[in-house]
């Protein structure tokens, strides 16, 4: 049986939400982002684009190529509100869908023609999240996850587009290959030296050429170019925490050591919240003493995955816990109220000496290991060890790391 796979996308959602609360805004160019020079762009509006602005450009940038742009600083709760709202909707009806951001999402529908139109369907959720949230959203239905959010890029802005069974490859032939998920910069000018421009070029391409160039990705990108994709909707079910703990195996009151424990383990633990694609706005931290008299204390932070704003945050509440001054057998730390969004760390707060910074760490990490970039005040932290991704089907809380 062939697959009908909807792909959902709120269209340009932080601007969209910011102009439910302003409608001034409305057909103006609008970024979202860092309101200084050194932010960066978090999100901008279709009339921004038209001046060459995107996401993640330097403010300073962006102002001088729209000097007349309206700036947001932004809102992460009111995001958050209105991605829960178009959420409910779609888990009202849908059999199965899988929210992939905060603003995005799939529905898989196969079979559902047997019984009512699949496209009839997906029309009216479109329109029910319209009328309900008042929010844009475009829609791209096919056989496949790559063909539909593919679609969607061409329905935009505030559209409905179906590919039909076999259409599937004729479609794709004279787009862009940077349509392609996983075509990146680099991966776009490698293959633009290699003289392929549109899709239809790497349709006709040999497989083997094209592993022999990018390795497994090259044999990726190739099926994806031919509409070849059965990776499945995953049934989605929203992680709402991360956490990591270590009992010592000798009680301390070295409070210099509880303290770069402590920022260790939240290295490690936002370093993952980037990977995922996740952001959180609360940080608590525990502290059990000796006795297993045991304290934690929460608080509210504005939605980050950036270790300087976390470690801050960590040692404030350390600060506030650690008082009776007696021997410690426990610390722990704990992130919750996760969202999504491929944002990272190209937030409100953020400046691109930042930004920058934060991505060249992660690519290291993600070369080298997860220790291979630490903290000075790190470096003489044992014990901790090397976390697994708890955005890969893991259970929600890191498991407790080994006594030292």
């Amino acid at each position: 049986m062939d697959r009908t796979i909807i792909h959902m996308d709120l269209d340009t959602f932080f601007v969209s939400c910011e102009r439910l609360l302003d409608t001034s805004l409305n057909g103006k160019p609008v970024l979202v982002g860092g309101t200084s020079d050194r932010g960066v762009v978090a999100a901008c509006s279709y009339e921004a684009r038209q001046y060459g602005i995107y996401s993640a450009m330097p403010m300073r940038m962006a102002r001088q190529l729209c000097p007349h742009a309206i700036v947001v600083r932004g809102n992460s709760s009111i995001y958050s509100k209105y991605s829960d709202m178009v959420t409910e909707i779609i888990k009202e009806a849908a059999p199965l869908y899988e929210k992939t951001s905060i603003d995005e999402f799939y529905i898989d529908a196969t079979g559902m023609d047997r019984f009512f139109s699949a496209r009839r369907w997906a029309a009216e959720l479109r329109q029910k999240i319209i009328h309900e949230t008042h929010l844009p959203i475009s829609l791209g239905m096919s056989t496949s996850k790559t063909v539909s959010k593919i679609t969607t890029g061409e329905a935009k802005p505030n559209g409905f587009k179906q590919i039909e069974i076999g259409q599937e490859k004729a479609f794709l032939a004279p787009l862009s290959i940077k349509k392609i998920p996983m075509v990146g910069d680099q991966t776009y000018k490698l293959l633009r030296s290699m003289g392929i421009e549109q899709i239809k070029t790497l349709q006709e391409m040999p497989l083997d050429l094209m592993r022999k160039v990018l390795g497994k990705n090259g044999e990726v990108i190739w099926k994806k170019a031919n509409a070849i994709d059965e990776s499945p909707v995953i049934s989605f079910h929203e992680r709402k925490s991360i956490s990591s703990s270590l009992t010592f195996e000798n009680d301390t009151t070295n409070v210099k050591n509880l303290k770069e424990i402590l920022t260790s383990m939240t290295e490690k633990l936002a370093y993952y919240l980037r990977m995922g694609d996740k952001l959180t706005s609360s940080v608590a931290v525990t502290v059990r003493y000796a006795d297993f008299d045991t304290h934690s204390r929460q608080a509210k932070v504005p939605y980050t995955a950036n270790d300087h704003t976390l470690i801050k945050t960590v040692m404030e509440l350390f600060d506030q816990l650690y008082n009776r001054r007696v021997l410690v057998r426990l610390v722990g730390v704990k992130m919750s109220d996760l969202v999504g969004g491929g944002y990272q760390i190209r937030l409100f707060e953020d400046t691109e000496e930042k930004v920058n910074l934060y991505q060249a760490m992660d690519r290291i990490r993600n070369k080298f290991g997860q220790d291979a970039v630490k903290r000075a005040t790190t470096l003489n932290v044992r014990g901790i060890g090397q976390f697994q991704n708890p955005f890969n089907g893991l259970p929600p809380i890191i498991p407790a790391h080994r006594r030292l």
